[in-house]
């Protein structure tokens, strides 16, 4: 099992910058890969980063290339998205998720990973 809890979300002014963390619990992190999906009230669940098992493999969503960094830290356990230049579309819960197993390739989809953290807040305003 591989439990997942996110932190860092808040209130931010379009334009600023929050950091996102995601600590897992479990045996099975340094062989899973990561990802970063986002739900708008109203809205679908969607991609927005992810990450593979050692780190050397990262895909962005368009919407937020060139502006979220995704990163991990295998010692820690952490997983991250470093989010700048916020804009008001970007408020959504933000969640992350695991695909357990050393993987290739990575994924976008929703039903592709296995486990998943509760969410955090994020709301920009304008």
């Amino acid at each position: 099992q591989v439990q997942l809890v996110e932190s860092g979300g808040g209130l931010v002014q379009a334009g600023g910058s929050l950091r996102l963390s995601c600590a897992a619990s479990g045996r099975a992190f340094g062989s899973s890969d990561m990802g970063w999906f986002r739900q708008a009230p109203g809205k679908d669940r969607e991609f927005v980063a992810a990450i593979n098992w050692s780190g050397g493999s990262i895909y962005y969503a368009d919407s937020v290339k060139g502006r979220f960094t995704i990163s991990r830290d295998n010692a820690k356990n952490t997983v991250y998205l470093q989010m700048n230049s916020l804009k008001p579309e970007d408020t959504a819960v933000y969640s992350c998720a695991a695909r357990a197993g050393k993987r290739y390739v990575l994924s976008t989809l929703t039903n592709e990973y296995n486990y998943w953290g509760q969410g955090t807040q994020v709301t920009v305003s304008s």
